[in-house]
C-alpha cells in the first residue's frame, strides 16, 4: 500500500495519483484537514480518521507531497494526567513518522523544510558559485541597485494583505535606503543573469528547465511575477555533468531525494539560489513534457 501526503487539490498530487490508478496500484490518500487517532488492533498499530483508516505495517511506500501526519490526542479530564500523556503519546507518534520515513519514501515529512542559510553554506563546501549573501537590519552599508532582498525563509504568503486580497514576498532590488532600521533581512548580490534555470532532482536525476525571465521586465528579477499575457519561455536544460553531480552531492548531504533547485546562469557561471524540497516542478514536466509523474509513481 502507498501512503500519500498532500494539501486538499494539489494539482500535482492529482497527476501521480492518475498515474498510480492506471498502474494498478493501491494507495491512500491522506490529506491536510485530516487527523488520526492511534489505536491497536490484534496487536498492530490502526489509523484512523474521518476519511481513511489502514495498519502502520501495510504502508510500503510513502510520498510526502506536503501536508503531513496530524493526530487527535486522547485526553483525561484530570489535567495533571494530561501532561504525562502528552509526553507519551507524542512518543507514538514520532515512533508512527519514523516507521513511515523508513519505508522506500519520496521526501519526509521531518525535513520538507530546510534552512536556507545551511543551505547556502553546504552549496558552497559542495563548491557551487553562490552570490555573495549577508544578513542586515539596516540599509547604511548596502550597494543600492546591486543588491537585492528576499525572504530568508521560503516562499512567504501573506494572507489578507488587505481586504480580499493576500501578498507574496517576492524578490526584490534594493532602490533606495530605509531611513529605519528593520528586523535582521537577508540581501544578496544581484546577478545579471543570462537565463535561470529550474531543477527537479529524483533519486539522482536531473531534469532542468532553462526560464528565459530576464526579456520581461515583469519578470526580470523574479519569474514567480508570472505575466500571463507574454509568459516566460520555457526549455528543456540539460546542466554540465559537474553541477549535476554537485546537485547529487548537496541532496545527499541534506538527506533529500526529491526537490526543485533554483540557478541562475551568467555567462560560464551557474550560481546556485536555493533548494525547495516540495516545490512546484509541474510546469517543468508541462512546458519540458518530463515524464515527472510516472516517475514518481513508478518509484512508489
Amino acid at each position: 500500500m502507498i501512503l500519500i501526503l498532500s494539501n486538499n487539490n494539489d494539482r500535482t498530487t492529482i497527476e501521480v495519483i492518475r498515474w498510480l490508478a492506471a498502474l494498478n496500484k493501491n494507495f491512500i490518500l491522506v490529506n491536510d484537514d485530516e487527523f488520526f487517532e492511534i489505536k491497536v488492533d490484534k496487536k498492530r498499530i490502526l489509523l484512523q480518521s474521518q476519511k481513511n483508516r489502514f495498519f502502520l505495517d501495510e504502508i510500503k511506500s510513502v510520498w510526502y507531497r506536503r501536508g503531513g501526519m496530524q493526530f487527535k490526542r486522547f485526553r483525561y479530564s484530570h489535567e495533571s494526567i494530561n501532561i504525562y500523556m502528552n509526553e507519551a503519546q507524542h512518543w507514538l507518534e514520532d515512533y508512527i513518522l519514523r516507521t513511515l520515513e523508513s519505508k522506500r519514501h519520496v521526501n519526509k515529512q521531518s525535513n520538507s523544510i530546510v534552512n536556507k542559510l545551511l543551505v547556502l553554506e553546504y552549496a558552497k563546501k559542495t563548491g557551487f558559485h553562490v552570490p555573495e549573501y549577508f544578513l542586515a537590519e539596516n540599509t547604511d552599508e548596502i550597494i543600492l541597485d546591486r543588491t537585492i532582498t528576499k525572504s530568508i525563509t521560503g516562499n512567504v504568503i501573506i494572507d489578507r494583505i488587505s481586504e480580499n486580497m493576500d501578498g507574496i514576498m517576492y524578490t526584490t532590488i534594493v532602490e533606495e535606503k530605509e531611513k529605519e532600521e528593520f528586523f535582521i533581512s537577508f540581501f544578496q548580490e544581484k546577478i545579471e543573469k543570462d537565463f535561470e534555470i529550474r531543477t527537479f532532482y529524483l533519486n539522482g536525476e536531473c531534469f532542468s528547465m532553462a526560464i528565459f525571465s530576464q526579456n520581461d521586465d515583469q519578470t526580470k528579477t523574479d519569474f514567480r511575477k508570472y505575466n500571463d499575457e507574454k509568459p516566460n519561455r520555457n526549455i528543456r536544460y540539460n546542466l554540465p555533468k559537474e553541477i549535476e553531480f554537485k546537485i547529487q552531492k548537496l541532496m545527499e548531504i541534506l538527506d533529500l531525494n526529491c526537490g526543485s533547485l533554483d540557478f541562475i546562469k551568467s555567462g560560464d557561471v551557474y550560481y546556485f539560489l536555493e533548494v525547495n524540497p516540495v516545490g512546484q516542478f509541474a510546469n517543468v514536466a508541462y512546458h519540458c513534457n518530463y515524464p515527472l509523474f510516472k516517475k514518481i509513481a513508478d518509484y512508489l
